[in-house]
């Protein structure tokens, strides 16, 4: 019997113990006050411009102050060149973006070639990263 008893204890210690740090998880995901949001999106007509600082990378300029940075999964040369077009399919009647597979970018080059592009993440930029961004390229 003091077996069982034991066990009975152990268990309610180890469910208190996941409880615990069960609750030090969520907190840590979206603690308030913290300025952060577990999850940040815009909808498409938000978006006002871009520019490849890299050919793996493209910088959203969405409403009047927030940049978004795109990785992409596989460089594209071609977006670094002049007189090309960034390109979103808006598929399924949803036009807003939370997750990179949310965006289904296109580059095109107005002479009827486009080539598709993989968004890999999706990161909106604090205020001191946009800050860090060179003219030249800020979308």
């Amino acid at each position: 019997m003091k077996t069982m008893a034991y066990f009975k204890h152990a268990l309610i210690g180890f469910a208190a113990a996941a409880a615990v740090f069960g609750a030090g998880a969520v907190s840590a995901v979206a603690q308030p006050g913290s300025g952060k949001t577990a999850q940040q999106c815009f909808f498409i007509t938000q978006w006002q411009g871009w520019s490849a600082p890299a050919p793996d990378e493209i910088l959203l300029k969405v409403n009047l102050h927030d940049i978004y940075r795109v990785d992409l999964s596989a460089p594209s040369p071609m977006l670094q060149s002049p007189g090309v077009h960034l390109v979103n399919r808006v598929e399924g009647g949803s036009d807003d973006v939370c997750l990179p597979i949310d965006l289904q970018l296109d580059v095109a080059d107005g002479h009827g070639y486009r080539e598709p592009l993989i968004a890999r993440s999706l990161t909106k930029l604090t205020p001191d990263e946009v800050a860090a961004i060179p003219p030249k390229y800020m979308p």
